[in-house]
């Protein structure tokens, strides 16, 4: 996929997927940009209930909401790469001294999937977990999450009303109950918001005795705030 996206670079013109400058789908300034960041707890205000600890790499503006949307809805597969080092950032200061994990996606729904070509979350995560492990981490994918039920769409409704309109929607795998059993997990999206989200994957993952140390994303929406607590 990025010999895909270089060919259409060299051949149509490119531009950067961050800061739309002509040239390649990341352009250096921004691939330096993403190392620059310094990852941080994004707990949302009110927090939803079986939520843990959030740390994000930044907020959600600029040019990384640019690139995350890019290789989200626009398949610009070249910035797996970097936004995975990105999220593997993330992981090492939810970690703290730790250096063994599980990396659990959030999963969309396959209609989801379908519509868009790709899974991009998963694509990043397994990024993610190829970085850690060059960098010494035994970190490790689990795909042990599905979606039970399709929620209706989350934007424009409160946080009270998203937490309800998630309730249910997440399960585990039953194949993966055993090997998470008293193993460090943390939960990976790409955004959050109310944390939502994140709180009903939490709950589906503890309901069947599997802990959760936290949770790792790329980006916290501008009504998270950066915080130390």
């Amino acid at each position: 996929m990025p010999v895909r996206d270089a060919f259409v670079d060299l051949v149509l013109g490119g531009r950067c997927a961050g800061c739309d400058r002509p040239g390649v789908t990341l352009c250096d300034g921004c691939r330096g940009l993403l190392t620059t960041l310094t990852p941080f707890r994004a707990w949302p205000d009110p927090r939803p209930p079986g939520l843990r600890t959030p740390t994000a790499a930044a907020p959600y503006a600029g040019e990384l909401r640019a690139l995350i949307l890019a290789h989200k809805e626009h398949a610009r597969y070249a910035l797996a790469k970097p936004l995975g080092r990105l999220l593997a950032s993330v992981v090492r200061t939810a970690l703290g001294d730790r250096r063994a994990t599980w990396l659990c996606p959030v999963p969309s729904s396959p209609a989801t999937v379908r519509q868009r070509g790709h899974d991009p979350l998963r694509r990043i995560t397994k990024a993610a977990v190829r970085s850690l492990r060059r960098q010494g981490f035994d970190a490790r994918t689990a795909d042990a999450l599905r979606v039970l039920r399709r929620p209706e769409d989350q934007a424009g409704l409160s946080a009270e009303r998203r937490t309800a309109n998630l309730d249910g929607a997440f399960g585990l795998r039953s194949r993966w109950a055993e090997t998470l059993m008293d193993q460090p997990v943390l939960l990976v999206d790409d955004v959050i918001t109310t944390g939502s989200t994140l709180g009903e994957a939490c709950r589906a993952l503890e309901s069947r005795g599997v802990p959760v140390l936290g949770c790792a994303v790329l980006a916290a929406t501008q009504r998270l705030s950066p915080s130390g607590s």
